[in-house]
């Protein structure tokens, strides 16, 4: 994930909200501070001195300033978070944003001048593996494509080509329809592991016998340079180096791209694949 320096901060913006775990929050509303920094590339819109190669805060002030209208939540890390994302989806060119919102006179029994709720979200990338080697195997894959663009917060914008491979594991069955996609993301990577299981299911998924015959097969095979293990998922992907039907659409659509554990490009363990038989 490509590290933004460069920053707009629009601070401290005094809007009106209809925010509150209490009845009277909600049905009276309130004033809530919000400063956002907005991560960007603005190099271009430096050397060419044009707005629409920038961010225009004035157009991102009210857009904020109509979302605090137009919902209402009672957590102030609610109004964050949904706001964040309303933001990254805004406008393509914020690949990051850092907000702190801020409740004045906040209803605790208490003195206190404000209480604050900052977070930082961001864009990521994502690479999913799609296989299938039941039914209408390359209209499963398609449906799975379109159901992931479809999904709030995701984009998928590179698809490589479809191509046909053996099994692997040393299960007997049909040859293997299989591709890879490159996606921008908000999700982390366990809930985007839930989206994708929903999908296997919803195209008649299941998972009977390890390394078997499946309608649609969705794994992650990278997520940022992240290196991350849980009960449920390994990234980058476990023996992913070892097969073909992962590094050859990967040499199609990121040859380049960096494998963070053993710092080789795709297309050298391509390479190296091929080699070896």
């Amino acid at each position: 994930m490509k590290n933004y320096q460069d920053c707009i901060t629009i601070d401290h913006l005094l809007v009106f909200g209809n925010h509150g775990v209490y009845s009277e929050e909600t049905a009276l509303g309130q004033k809530f501070y919000v400063t956002a920094k907005l991560f960007l590339d603005t190099r271009v819109a430096g050397l060419d001195d044009e707005l629409e190669e920038s961010v225009n805060y004035g157009t991102i002030c009210k857009e904020i300033d109509a979302f605090f209208k137009k919902h209402t939540f009672k957590l102030i890390e609610a109004v964050a978070e949904h706001l964040a994302a309303h933001l990254l989806m805004y406008d393509e060119k914020i690949k990051e944003v850092e907000l702190t919102i801020s409740k004045p006179w906040a209803p605790i029994g208490l003195p206190v001048d404000t209480v604050t709720v900052t977070i930082k979200r961001q864009w990521h990338t994502a690479f999913i593996a799609l296989g299938s080697n039941l039914g209408n195997k390359a209209a499963y894959l398609l449906e799975a494509i379109d159901q992931l663009s479809q999904i709030k917060g995701c984009r998928v914008e590179k698809v490589s080509d479809f191509i046909v491979t053996e099994p692997y594991g040393g299960v007997e069955q049909d040859d293997f329809l299989n591709a890879v996609l490159k996606m921008e993301t908000l999700m982390t990577p366990e809930e985007l592991l839930i989206v994708l299981h929903s999908i296997e299911a919803s195209n008649n998924r299941v998972r009977e016998i390890h390394w078997g015959p499946r309608t649609l097969d969705l794994d992650i095979i990278f997520y940022d340079d992240e290196i991350y293990q849980s009960k449920d998922l390994v990234i980058p992907h476990v023996d992913m180096e070892h097969r073909e039907f992962v590094l050859a659409p990967m040499c199609q659509i990121a040859p380049y791209y960096m494998h963070p554990v053993f710092r080789k490009s795709m297309k050298q363990m391509y390479k190296e694949l091929l080699e070896q038989r």
